[in-house]
């Protein structure tokens, strides 16, 4: 491992929380995909299966930052071990209807249960910023591994998803992002020295993490780019279909997430000068140009190479990302901040996997690549009308006074506290 990486997982309990991040995110990649190939495995219907999809992202959506925000206050352990209970139990339920083909709505009403499931992501870069808050550095290197994991889970788990629903029975993939979620989450609970200390609610200072201005316009781009990626699984899943070769969308997914991966582990190992927004500013706008080829694609092998060059955007903006919501939300409530972003991926994918069902059920696979063009085009326009609030994380002093104000976050040492 090159010594910046090797640096981080200095400090105890790192590799251990870090593997069981990985495996409490599988689900993150396996089961909207699953569902989408074990409906249309079962009844044929992409429309039906895109709207599960999206049922499930927006159900992450509303439900994720409630889930953050008990935890900031109670601590992870507390909070995720019963949530992920309910979650499991729903998607228990969702693969009992299917298997019995129940009615269309009671898939909906166990979809919407599952998306509870909690941001594993953001609990394990809360670990990270507690152990390195204020090691700028040693974070941005921690957060580009965090950011190769997700892209780890991205490679795997469609591929697993996908060849286990297609191989053995519909239903496999589902059930298996499930037995992963199981173990990451009570695996990581376990872990309680690195666990981040809870802040209860004082007073007013229980509002959400969304009051910052620069938040705010992270999460909303984010949509856009949420719509990106659910527009693309949900193609790519038919494109290959239309070739003959269904089962082979899971290794065109993968390698859009190795581009990803591949990027991530280099700009882990650069020390980056200049202003982060800049560079987030930038990534938006690559990660949109990106998605043209895909419409110009007329086979597999093409699409994959296509795909491939546009994950090289994707990691690199995910890190600088991640440092701004840093720098724009109090240290009281990161996690929540954290998962504000995940919130509009999963808005987006949810948006993205809906119009990009309709559109490949109406037009056509390769018609259905205009989504992602488009929503591309309004992750630009985000950037580009909002992307000032990001030049001074002026959120971060109001963190500072919440802190001064409660006593939380002073340093052992006497120093000024840490937002």
């Amino acid at each position: 491992m090159p010594s910046p990486y090797r640096v981080i997982f200095a400090a105890p309990g790192t590799a251990s929380f870090s593997v069981a991040g990985f495996l409490g995110r599988m689900p993150l990649s396996m089961m909207g995909i699953g569902i989408v190939t074990m409906i249309s495995q079962v009844t044929g219907r992409y429309g039906l299966a895109g709207a599960l999809s999206a049922t499930l992202a927006m159900s992450a959506a509303v439900l994720g930052p409630l889930v953050s925000r008990l935890v900031d206050r109670h601590g992870q352990r507390k909070v995720l071990r019963p949530v992920t209970l309910v979650s499991l139990s729903a998607a228990a339920g969702l693969l009992l209807c299917v298997q019995q083909k129940a009615p269309d709505w009671t898939l909906f009403a166990f979809t919407a249960v599952v998306g509870c499931v909690p941001s594993v992501g953001a609990m394990t870069r809360a670990r990270w910023a507690e152990i390195y808050r204020g090691e700028e550095r040693r974070l941005h290197t921690a957060y580009s591994w965090e950011s190769i994991v997700d892209e780890v889970c991205f490679i795997f788990g469609p591929i697993l998803s996908i060849g286990l629903s297609t191989a053995w029975f519909p239903e496999a993939g589902p059930l298996f992002a499930g037995a992963f979620l199981a173990a990451g989450v009570f695996w990581l609970t376990a872990q309680r020295a690195t666990e981040p200390v809870p802040h209860p609610q004082r007073g007013t200072r229980g509002a959400s993490a969304l009051r910052s201005r620069g938040l705010q316009v992270l999460a909303l781009a984010f949509v856009a780019t949420g719509a990106i990626f659910g527009s693309v699984d949900v193609v790519t899943v038919a494109f290959a279909e239309e070739q003959g070769r269904k089962a082979a969308a899971s290794l065109v997914l993968a390698v859009y997430a190795l581009g990803s991966g591949l990027a991530g582990a280099v700009f882990g190992l650069l020390h980056l000068k200049g202003e982060p927004y800049r560079r987030w500013l930038l990534g938006i706008c690559a990660m949109a140009v990106s998605m043209i080829p895909l419409l110009l694609a007329g086979n597999l092998p093409l699409l994959a190479v296509a795909l491939f060059v546009a994950g090289l955007s994707i990691a690199p903006t995910m890190v600088t990302t991640m440092a701004l919501v840093e720098a724009h939300v109090p240290r009281t409530k990161l996690t929540e901040g954290m998962t504000w972003t995940s919130t509009g991926l999963a808005v987006g994918v949810a948006l993205g996997s809906s119009a990009a069902g309709w559109v490949v059920d109406a037009s056509g696979a390769e018609a259905g690549y205009v989504v992602p063009v488009v929503s591309g085009a309004l992750a630009v326009a985000v950037g580009l009308l909002g992307h000032r609030r990001l030049r001074r994380p002026a959120p971060n002093r109001e963190g500072q006074r919440e802190q001064d104000d409660s006593g939380v976050g002073k340093r052992q040492d006497g120093g000024q506290p840490v937002a």
